[in-house]
């Protein structure tokens, strides 16, 4: 089941659904977001799958395509309070990724496994659950609150100061902490974890910097269980043209980490199970264009599509017109 939010002709923000990526998009019954039918599940106790399936109006039909030509899909997931929404992840869970990151530091390493190669060999090796007992920590990056999300078809600004602007093609899941504390599984999402790779490249240190970008996800969110691959192609557009293209793959057979053992190094932390927060959290890369030699240049459109995932997930990429020499000037009270 997918799950988009979108604004009617009046403005007022619904849902709608389909049961497959092939299947008509039906509108739910009344207005609202998903963080508040989530949140009403919660403390129904009911599955989110269930509380769809009951308000699913199957007379009211939507046209997706029409509604991306005119802007009106939203992120389909948002907190009312964006500081309650946090946007995290990991990196180092696919070969390609780590093969293309490895080769930006090698130079620095006189021969010697990067830390890269030996952080995605730590997944390799433990990056899977016991029973009850967690794998091996994976790496973990913060990217912003819930303002840094920009809806499906939205720009996607880099800041001035920024050396570049590149798409990072993810799966990520999206989770509710529930009343009692619980992290509550929403679904998953397509999405683009937009980053700066010449400053990363620079530096890997710098990695932290270079995760604070805006980010994209959706235009859906698959309720259920992640399927094992999730298959799907990347694309940049410059003029109309398309300079470059990639397939990708991801889910758990294309991971050294599973998926729950990256849900426990996250929330096993106390700060991040506080009730009625939102989490994003970004699965890692399959592959990137920055490691083909390419530079993402203001105006180019990036599309990433799955068909598991429904419509595809576009943004076009911009850059701040901000002085980016000017100094941030920190005054006394």
């Amino acid at each position: 089941m997918l799950i988009y939010a979108y604004r009617d002709a009046d403005g007022t923000e619904r849902l709608c659904m389909q049961r497959d990526a092939e299947s008509a998009a039906c509108t739910l019954l009344g207005s609202g977001s998903l963080y508040e039918l989530a949140v009403d599940a919660d403390r129904k106790r009911i599955a989110l799958v269930d509380a769809v399936a009951a308000i699913v109006d199957e007379t009211a039909q939507v046209d997706l395509a029409q509604l991306a030509r005119d802007g009106r899909l939203l992120s389909p997931i948002r907190h009312p309070d964006p500081a309650h929404m946090y946007l995290t992840g990991t990196g180092l869970t696919h070969r390609a990724s780590a093969e293309s990151r490895d080769r930006m530091h090698a130079a620095s390493t006189a021969g010697n496994d990067t830390d890269t190669i030996r952080m995605y060999r730590i997944g390799e090796e433990g990056g899977r659950c016991d029973d009850d007992a967690p794998g091996a920590a994976p790496e973990w990056f913060y990217k912003g609150d819930g303002s840094t999300l920009v809806a499906p078809g939205a720009a996607l600004e880099s800041p001035c100061f920024a050396l570049d602007g590149g798409e990072e093609t993810e799966v990520a899941g999206i989770y509710l902490i529930g009343h009692d504390g619980t992290p509550r599984r929403i679904g998953f999402a397509l999405a683009n974890e937009f980053s700066d790779h010449v400053i990363e490249k620079a530096n890997y240190l710098y990695l932290a910097h270079s995760k604070l970008r805006p980010s994209s996800i959706g235009p859906a969110i698959l309720l259920g269980d992640l399927p094992e691959t999730i298959a799907g192609s990347t694309r940049i557009r410059r003029g109309g043209e398309t300079i470059w293209e990639a397939p990708f793959a991801s889910g758990e057979a294309h991971m050294c980490h599973e998926v729950a053992n990256l849900e426990h190094h996250h929330f096993k932390y106390e700060l991040f199970r506080r009730p009625g927060d939102l989490h994003v959290h970004y699965f890692g890369a399959a592959t990137v264009s920055f490691g083909d030699g390419i530079t993402i240049e203001a105006g180019d459109t990036i599309e990433i599509a799955s068909e598991a995932f429904g419509a595809p997930l576009f943004n076009t990429v911009t850059r701040s017109a901000a002085d980016s020499r000017k100094l941030v000037r920190v005054t006394p009270l």
